[in-house]
């Protein structure tokens, strides 16, 4: 950290009493869950509006909430990263027409046992354990960069606020699963938004001239700017083709086939409960970029319009400083309980989902007893929660140790985009090209993720496209090494 700040006890006192509750109600919500089907799946019996705000509660992240403001506050920054919400939302109705079925034909626990009745076990297995990679490695980051937040307000070590905010995750994970997540999710979507916008209108009130003077800075130095039509493969910065192509497949992946995502669905009531959570899921987010969005214009303002401010050098501290530096005694600490729900609602669910995936995809299938998905499985599953959170938490105090100048945002999105890819073009390879066996399109998987981390290493394509690369080549080779097969008749 590049700068030290200090909060009132009132605020720190509020921090603390919202980790305790938040521990309290998840131990409450989840108590008694204790079937396999439960602790994973919440009963499969969660109400449409609850999946909806977990949707996007899960989605949102305190990498959403902090580093995306940063974005728009940077030099040269803008609203033009609002663009990749409109292929969020063409990527979901895809989800919700093509691939969602698919999770209601049977009784399923993971998405990945859909890849299993396509091609095989060991597609379902390499899938699964990929997930488990990519997603703990890009929950540390998440873990990572709230830590640093409650490092400035508590005045903790970094360790040490890592550990406070994996212990209470964990905690009420261990005990609720899936409905203590969910619904500990809807009430965390409340809290950050209301914390958001509480600290948007501080923002304007805190500008030298208010509205007027802000509006006139924003218009004046590009920060309004949406839209970006420019067809550069390599912008550093989003496009609209980037946005709405790149965005829908990334969205298409990771909303389409992420256990992350897919286990909301499979608790819902039915098919059609899941279709409407997510597809009014991207409007929402739409909206809630929108508004972190303006917040970062905001505090650009703030800082080149406001005499001998202080700000911190890297963007994605620069909300947290508003927060501590501006914002009233009481209002501050329940804005930082704010970053604290988008932070939690994220690891949560990723600790709950990487459990599942673990236990159904590779532990029941290969132990020596040979039980099935659909065996009491809660047991492992809040064994296999804590080691998650263990190796999150430890992860995250590596990348305090190694340290990065690249945004945390734009860091997990390449993650998150680098395994999508392959993922969704093994789906679309079992959904589209049926006479493509698992030996292919596990070549194809591999290609996939061989190439596109040579497009990531080697080019300087935007990470936006990366979804479309990674599963355009995977079905490609997959088809390719299927017609190249001997013994395979070739298609006329």
């Amino acid at each position: 950290m590049n700068f030290a700040l200090t909060i009132a006890p009132l605020d720190a006192a509020i921090v603390l009493a919202y980790l305790a509750g938040v521990l309290l109600f998840g131990l409450w919500v989840g108590r008694g869950a204790r079937s396999s089907e439960d602790f994973f799946l919440g009963n499969r019996s969660l109400p449409a509006p609850a999946l909806l705000l977990s949707i996007v509660a899960t989605e949102t992240s305190t990498v959403t909430f902090l580093s995306i403001p940063g974005i728009a506050a940077a030099a040269g920054g803008n609203l033009t990263f609002l663009q990749i919400t409109f292929g969020y939302v063409l990527g979901r109705l895809f989800v919700v027409f093509v691939l969602l079925p698919l999770y209601f034909e049977g009784r399923l626990f993971t998405a990945y046992e859909v890849l299993e009745q396509r091609f095989g076990a060991t597609t379902r297995r390499t899938v699964s354990a990929l997930f488990l990679l990519t997603r703990n490695l890009s929950d540390a980051l998440r873990l990572f960069l709230t830590a640093l937040v409650l490092e400035v307000v508590l005045g903790l070590g970094l360790p040490a606020s890592i550990a406070i905010i994996a212990v209470v995750t964990i905690v009420y994970t261990f005990v609720g699963g899936a409905r203590s997540v969910i619904w500990n999710d809807c009430v965390q979507f409340v809290i950050y938004t209301l914390g958001a916008l509480a600290a948007l209108v501080l923002i304007v009130d805190a500008v030298p001239g208010r509205l007027p003077a802000l509006a006139e800075f924003a218009a004046t130095s590009g920060k309004l700017q949406v839209i970006d039509l420019r067809l550069a493969l390599d912008a550093t910065s989003m496009t609209f083709w980037a946005g709405l192509v790149g965005g829908a497949f990334l969205t298409a992946a990771t909303h389409g086939t992420d256990q992350l995502m897919v286990q909301r669905y499979l608790a819902a009531r039915s098919e059609r409960s899941a279709a409407i959570a997510l597809g009014l899921s991207g409007f929402v987010v739409l909206l809630q970029f929108a508004l972190f969005l303006l917040i970062g214009v905001g505090l650009a303002g703030l800082i080149a319009l406001a005499p001998g401010v202080d700000a911190p050098a890297r963007n994605d501290q620069l909300f947290a400083w508003f927060i501590v530096n501006y914002m009233p005694v009481g209002l501050v600490g329940l804005t930082l309980a704010a970053v604290f729900a988008a932070a939690m609602s994220t690891l949560s669910s990723s600790l709950n989902s990487s459990a599942a995936a673990f236990v159904n995809d590779l532990y029941l299938p290969l132990s020596r007893s040979r039980k099935s998905p659909a065996a009491d499985a809660a047991a492992p599953g809040r064994a296999a929660t804590i080691v998650f959170g263990l190796v999150q938490a430890s992860l995250a105090v590596a990348f305090g140790l190694a340290g990065t100048d690249e945004s945390t945002v734009a860091l997990v999105l390449k993650i998150a985009s680098f395994a999508a890819g392959p993922v969704l073009g093994l789906y679309l390879l079992g959904v589209r090209a049926p006479a493509v066996p698992e030996r292919a399109a596990l070549t194809g998987f591999v290609a996939g993720i061989v190439l596109l981390a040579a497009i990531a290493f080697l080019t300087p394509l935007h990470w936006a496209w990366y979804a479309l690369a990674g599963s355009l080549i995977t079905v490609s080779a997959g088809q390719l090494t299927a017609r190249l097969m001997p013994g395979r008749e070739q298609p006329a």
